[in-house]
């Protein structure tokens, strides 16, 4: 039943949709990267501004390899020694993101997700997803499956259902250059 779920929201996800997935904290609201049309629908469900960039996750580091080969090998170790995990990095994109996923940032977002759904989800997609907590700007994320169809109704292309991890707070973010933390989870 569970791989069906994923096969399901997969072809929708390779359809522009946009789907809600339970991850290590929150419920997370998940699109194509690729698709343009798809992330400013997902923005403009969340009311956020394009300008502030998004979250890529992936089911492990290979599939961050087209952005992360070029990194040197300390900086392929921090990354190694939290993934998967709840940490966030941003990692300079040199130009291979599109404005609609990095924002108006030199850096995007990446981590590799811990949570087993998820991680199905990268797999079976072939690559890594957009992954944003599932809120409109400013409200708390959703914990609870009633709080998807509060906060999106009908504009949710498909729920998988799952359980979130154990995490009380989103991940942290850090910059992967200065190290600064920029988001403590």
């Amino acid at each position: 039943m569970a791989s069906l779920r994923i096969t399901q929201a997969v072809r929708i996800l390779a359809a522009g949709g946009v789907v809600a997935c339970p991850t290590e904290a929150v419920w997370g609201l998940s699109c194509d990267p690729a698709n343009e049309e798809a992330v400013l629908r997902l923005l403009a469900m969340k009311e956020r501004p394009v300008e502030k960039g998004l979250i890529l996750v992936g089911a492990d580091m290979a599939q961050f390899d087209w952005l992360l080969g070029d990194l040197d090998g300390a900086a392929r170790s921090k990354l190694e020694l939290s993934w998967p995990g709840a940490t966030t990095w941003l990692v300079p994109h040199h130009g291979r993101v599109p404005p609609w996923v990095c924002g108006e940032f030199d850096t995007v977002a990446v981590r590799v997700s811990a949570h087993s759904t998820v991680q199905a989800l990268c797999r079976a997609f072939g690559g890594p997803l957009v992954s944003t907590s599932a809120n409109i700007g400013g409200a708390q994320p959703a914990r609870e499956q009633f709080q998807l169809w509060r906060y999106f109704g009908d504009h949710l292309d498909d729920v998988v259902p799952g359980r979130l991890g154990g995490n009380t707070r989103p991940s942290t973010i850090r910059d992967l250059a200065s190290d600064a933390v920029i988001r403590q989870g």
